[in-house]
């Protein structure tokens, strides 16, 4: 009997199991330090103590998407271990601050699935939930995946397709933030004089920079995640795959565009939900990611006077500049260097 773990294929998930992910993930300053390195994020909330602890923080908590994608990377060996592709995400809601120190693990739940039409595949759709060591829930979201099926001819289960909502509530927004002095925010140190006022729904920004990813750059990423996806490691089975190379992490994508879209949203220093998103085309070494943002909507947050909520679709390319803020074509169909559609909440002083 092989003691090796295969993952779990379409066959195995049952709608209501409950996953227990394995390698609680103390997290370090050395974390917040190699994220910095890799993708270069610079809001001052997340790179400061001084700054952070001005606003009411006990100290600089950790990149949200640091915390995103430790939460998600515990959840690979046992649901995507076999995927085809991450399809989406949506109903993320960060929680609670992390900080250096804090031991993150997590919790997936399945809410559907579906074969689909070929017989060979089906989605998965679960509810991941990060918890510190201490109990305290920091992020839970919806992600739907295609899997493979261990045998293709195994009988085809009832569908169960969860409801979800298209975009949160901005009034449950906010709880990862504490009230902050708003009087201590420092527009020079921040980076940028605008804030919530400043933007209007429907307004498009193009955040210049690009970034080419390296393949040693992705693959540690990777790891530092302990993502198991054999797609982003194996380049001796990527190479006769239909795409011929390893490929780069979803969440390394969303990283770099998030960083990219300082340059215009600098004072955007909390991503409070994630409404949507899709990865649209793959990303490989040698590609340059560039990114531009749009405002979607705008909100108050009941009993908070000191930040406000942008709702931002941010959308990366492939090896083209965003000046003309690339995305689909008449015909609804994305555009072929379109990589990333993320629609998301953030916070912002006002």
């Amino acid at each position: 009997m092989s003691k090796s773990g295969q993952g779990n294929f379409f066959e195995d998930f049952e709608v209501g199991q409950v996953i227990r992910h394995a390698t609680p993930r103390t997290v370090t300053s050395g974390d917040q330090a190699l994220y910095t390195a890799l993708y270069g994020s610079r809001f001052a909330v997340q790179s400061s103590d001084a700054f952070a602890s001005a606003l009411g923080y006990a100290h600089a908590p950790v990149d949200d998407l640091l915390t995103f994608n430790i939460v998600f990377g515990k959840t690979v060996p046992d649901i995507s271990l076999n995927a085809v592709a991450n399809l989406g995400y949506a109903g993320g809601r960060f929680l609670a601050p992390v900080f250096p120190g804090d031991t993150l693990s997590t919790v997936s739940e399945v809410i559907g699935k579906k074969e689909n039409s070929s017989g060979r595949t089906g989605v998965v759709y679960v509810r991941s939930t990060g918890y510190t060591d201490k109990g305290t829930e920091v992020l839970d979201y919806v992600r739907w995946v295609m899997v493979n099926k261990r045998v293709a001819s195994s009988p085809a289960p009832e569908p169960v397709v969860p409801d979800l909502p298209a975009a949160l509530d901005p009034q449950v927004l906010g709880m990862a933030v504490p009230l902050l002095d708003s009087a201590n925010w420092d527009n020079d140190l921040s980076g940028s004089p605008y804030h919530f006022g400043d933007y209007e729904i429907g307004e498009k920004i193009d955040h210049v920079d690009g970034m080419t990813v390296e393949e040693a750059e992705h693959q540690m990423a990777t790891r530092l995640y302990q993502n198991t996806a054999r797609v982003h490691f194996n380049h001796h089975t990527q190479a006769h795959s239909r795409f011929g190379h390893r490929l780069v992490y979803g969440g390394h994508v969303i990283s770099i565009a998030r960083a990219l879209s300082f340059n215009g949203l600098a004072n955007a220093f909390h991503i409070a939900g994630i409404n949507g998103g899709r990865h649209v085309g793959p990303l490989a070494a040698g590609n340059t990611v560039y990114a531009w943002s749009e405002v979607l909507d705008k909100a108050d947050i009941d009993g908070r006077s000191d930040v406000g909520a942008l709702r931002l679709r941010l959308v990366a390319t492939r090896d083209r500049p965003c000046h003309d803020f690339p995305g689909k074509d008449p015909e609804g169909n994305y555009l072929p260097e379109v990589l990333l559609d993320f629609d998301y909440w953030a916070l912002m002083p006002k």
